[in-house]
């Protein structure tokens, strides 16, 4: 069969885009070279592996959904076989797309690109901030080939490793009267106006952590935005349940809240990295792995 692996390139590059400019532009080749590519494949193949739509792009066919993902893993071995060849003492180059849940993004991705940048400066790490859900489907149509994202309900194709695990804390205004405490039973706020975290995965687990409490919390805002939810309970609005902690308790508009621990048996967060069970690890992705960890290890040092 006269399949090259430009053309399984190409096809997986627009699987990933649902767009043949799209690919073309990820690709910096000419929109015409990405549809000769994927038309040749297909009548190597026999099949379609897409449905063109002049208006909405590209649709995935049942068999381009299934074909995808054994490209992307014949592609993955191709690369670990090159690196294999060049011994794993040299600097990793290529692309790598990395999917971070948004609430992780800040705290971790800066310090993690600049460490790439140190160790290995021909390695380009392109960014998905998202959720969890988003992450998920990052790594299932190979738009990302690795995701850092907290372990919330990761479907059977994807494998995951625990990089951290972090326990829950009650976020409450300056004033609040157990804001000097070093623990706080969440019966203790029972009745009290909550702030909610509202992400997918996210919204559920936080409410079901408030509920330890003994009554449904009486949720008076919500926000997608981690940093939003700091702002309204430092203002006094509410109180809130976090994971990720900031260097200090600041907020974007000058306000300060404090961050009490929990007394109640509550289930600690476990933040991974997920790639496709189907994949291998290559060294790139060894590579953000070992960039992950370390700047995971800086945080824990600076915050102790």
């Amino acid at each position: 069969m006269d399949v090259t692996l430009t053309q399984l390139r190409y096809f997986v590059e627009a699987a990933a885009q649902l767009s043949m400019t799209g690919a073309a532009v990820r690709l910096n080749v000419a929109q015409s070279a990405v549809s000769a590519a994927i038309a040749q494949l297909e009548r190597h193949v026999g099949t379609q592996f897409f449905i063109r739509q002049r208006s909405k792009g590209l649709v995935l066919t049942p068999a381009g959904e299934l074909f995808v993902r054994d490209a992307q893993a014949i592609l993955a071995q191709v690369e670990e076989s090159i690196d294999h060849a060049r011994g794993e003492h040299q600097s990793v180059s290529g692309r790598i797309r990395v999917a971070c849940f948004s609430t992780l993004a800040p705290f971790l991705l800066p310090g993690v690109l600049t460490k790439l940048r140190e160790d290995h400066p021909a390695l380009e790490a392109e960014v998905i901030e998202t959720d969890t859900s988003g992450c998920i489907a990052a790594l299932l149509s190979g738009q990302a080939d690795l995701a850092l994202c907290y372990d919330l309900d990761l479907p059977e194709a994807i494998a995951s490793s625990v990089v951290d695990t972090v326990r829950p804390y009650v976020a409450l205004p300056p004033d609040h009267k157990l804001a000097g405490s070093k623990t706080v039973q969440l019966s203790a706020l029972s009745g009290e106006p909550f702030v909610l975290l509202d992400l997918p995965h996210t919204r559920d687990l936080m409410l079901s952590i408030a509920r330890l409490g003994g009554r449904e919390p009486d949720v008076r805002f919500q926000s997608a935005s981690y940093e939003t939810v700091r702002t309204f309970v430092a203002r006094g609005l509410g109180y809130s349940i976090l994971h990720q902690r900031p260097q200090h308790q600041l907020t974007y508009d000058g306000g300060q809240l404090a961050a009490v621990e929990i007394r109640d048996d509550v289930p600690e967060l476990k933040t991974v990295l997920a790639h496709l069970k189907s994949h291998r690890p290559t060294a790139r992705v060894r590579a953000v792995a070992q960039a992950v960890r370390h700047q995971i290890v800086a945080a824990r040092s600076a915050r102790s």
